[in-house]
């Protein structure tokens, strides 16, 4: 079944790093600039993010607690790790894909204290397993 949900355009490309300072080095040679950095918890550590912009194009890095590297570290290809679709509504967005029977992940749009006012975001799953996330900037 085909949905009438309003994607705006791509919000951004996920990518899961190691070292985020040198990450942040890394794209900043390349013509972007942090727009947003912050922390999240995750199963009891804490991890870091920086959104990084060059124009319409913004990249979300981000370095998992140390716990969790490992897994990173090990992957040989592969590394981003979603594609974030920038939505109006996300309540709105959750609906529609669970009401049409999308393989959605989260129990509900979840908070992150991202950006000036936070952002709420919930992934769905595509049939190869990639990640699609809906997420509006609160």
């Amino acid at each position: 079944m085909k949905v009438n949900l309003k994607i705006n355009g791509l919000q951004h490309v996920g990518m899961p790093v190691t070292n985020l300072p040198m990450s942040e080095a890394f794209y900043e040679r390349l013509g972007f600039s942090n727009v947003m950095a912050s922390g999240f918890d995750y199963k009891g550590g804490r991890g870091s993010v920086a959104m990084m912009q060059r124009g319409v194009i913004v990249l979300e890095l981000y370095q998992m607690p140390e716990t969790e590297l490992q897994e990173i570290r090990s992957r040989r290809d592969g590394h981003i790790d979603h594609i974030a679709f920038d939505v109006d509504s996300i309540e709105d967005a959750f609906a529609e894909l669970k009401g049409a029977g999308f393989a959605v992940i989260e129990a509900e749009p979840v908070f992150l204290p991202f950006w000036k006012s936070g952002c709420k975001y919930f992934n769905v799953l595509g049939p190869d397993g990639e990640r699609l996330e809906f997420n509006q900037i609160l």
